[in-house]
């Protein structure tokens, strides 16, 4: 799983990629992302949860609704989605960032 991780990243705003000087970075839950290809082109919300499993990332409005009328989480490749904000409450990923 921790390889997966790895491989569930996406590239950085403009802005980010000059203040880290990184082309991308791995997604965490609470990053602030725009989504860059499909139906829901243009949003920008949080990310809510990621399926490592499934190679999936859930975010905030990004929703669909099932035959019976239930709102779910659509779910979004990693590769679709542009970082605008990160989530840096995690100390662990302020030094990793810091390293590379």
């Amino acid at each position: 799983m921790h390889r997966r991780g790895k491989r569930m990243a996406s590239v950085l705003s403009p802005e980010l990629k000059k203040r880290y000087g990184k082309r991308s970075l791995p997604l965490h839950t609470g990053d602030t992302v725009e989504v860059m290809r499909g139906n829901f082109k243009g949003h920008k919300e949080k990310v809510v949860s990621i399926d490592r499993g499934a190679y999936r990332v859930y975010v905030k409005g990004v929703i669909s609704k099932k035959a019976n009328g239930e709102e779910v989480l659509r779910p979004l490749n990693a590769s679709n989605l542009r970082i605008v904000d990160l989530d840096l409450n995690d100390k662990k990923r302020e030094k990793a960032i810091a390293r590379k």
